[in-house]
């Protein structure tokens, strides 16, 4: 009587091991040390949002053509998400914590100091962007263009840090690192607005620099966002540019979360493919609504080649991800996959 030895089953690598485990480990709040400074900045801006709707509500008066209270809404907004983002980010390094940290604190003062003009300008009544027409408007002006530059530094330094850490998951490394990069691109993009145009060289009122292309600022806009609807604007680029900090690494978790009931997601080659393939994609999305802008076009109403580029960006994701979700392979034969 002979005795079949059942073959050793192979460990499962840490390369094709189901992601659940980490992605909670990466999300709870014991597992990541949270920036407390910006986690703090972002409950402040959900205050502030908070108090904006209510002025909104009770407060008629209007700027630029919009609500008065409708910059401080959108702007606390955009910074609570940026904030809280940013305070896991941060959390995720596990190299140069303590620069990080630092950076991470000097954001939060910088986007506070940006805050507290906007909204203590809307109280008075008067636009707070491009408004040189006072020392005292031209001071506030260069103290927010200030910040804003440091931000923008900050971002670029954190962005180094990440692409020096180990962030676990390759497909949610992509994401983390693609996602900073464009936002670093897409905050740039607010220099395009500080110039002063050639109406305002012309005639000069005490603004210098716009958001519109082809026309003034303000006239007919989308509701509470207040994007030009007449003409470009160049808030949009810089509004979806910044934001791909939340957007692509949302991406990334939720393939890692379909991977629990998608067998062929599981293993990394096919969510780092789909992750690169919706990072060509936004990126393009963010070139396009620049041109789109540039050229003075209204986000609602594209024309000429730029709808069909949209269209073939869109075509061609579409088909990559198919494509990708087809041909993926289980765990097993991916099972060497290095990004």
């Amino acid at each position: 009587m002979s005795l079949t030895v059942p073959p050793a089953v192979p460990p499962v690598s840490s390369a094709v091991r189901p992601p659940a485990a980490d992605l909670r480990s990466a999300l709870r709040l014991p597992g990541v040390r949270w920036h407390r400074p910006l986690v703090v900045l972002a409950i402040l801006m959900v205050v502030l949002a908070v108090v904006s709707v209510i002025g909104l509500a009770l407060d008629g008066r209007e700027v630029t053509g919009l609500d008065v209270w409708a910059k401080p809404l959108k702007f606390s907004i955009s910074t609570a998400i940026y904030a809280i983002t940013l305070a896991w980010l941060v959390g995720q390094l596990t190299r140069f914590r303590r620069i990080a940290w630092i950076a991470g604190t000097i954001t939060m003062i910088a986007l506070t100091i940006e805050l507290v003009i906007i909204a203590g300008f809307a109280a008075a009544g008067e636009t707070s962007h491009f408004n040189v027409s006072t020392p005292l408007h031209t001071t506030a002006w260069s103290v927010m263009a200030f910040s804003i530059v440091v931000v923008w530094g900050l971002t670029l330094l954190i962005a180094v840090l990440l692409f020096r850490n180990p962030l676990g998951d390759p497909a949610r490394t992509l994401a983390i690192r693609a996602g900073v990069i464009i936002a670093f691109v897409g905050m740039g993009l607010a220099f395009l607005m500080t110039g002063p145009t050639a109406d305002q060289l012309n005639d000069f009122r005490g603004i210098a620099g716009a958001h519109t292309v082809g026309t003034g600022d303000g006239g007919p806009g989308l509701p509470i966002l207040g994007w030009s609807t007449v003409a470009g604007d160049l808030r949009i680029p810089h509004f979806v540019g910044m934001h791909s900090l939340q957007v692509l690494p949302i991406v990334a978790i939720l393939l890692e979360l379909l991977a629990t009931r998608i067998p062929r997601l599981a293993g990394p080659r096919a969510r780092v493919r789909l992750v690169a393939i919706a990072t060509a994609a936004y990126a393009a999305a963010v070139a396009l609504i620049l041109w789109q802008a540039l050229v003075g076009q209204s986000i609602v109403e594209p024309s000429g080649p730029i709808p069909i580029a949209a269209g073939l960006v869109a075509l061609a994701a579409l088909t990559l991800t198919a494509v990708t979700v087809i041909r993926a392979r289980t765990p097993q034969r991916d099972a060497t996959f290095r990004p």
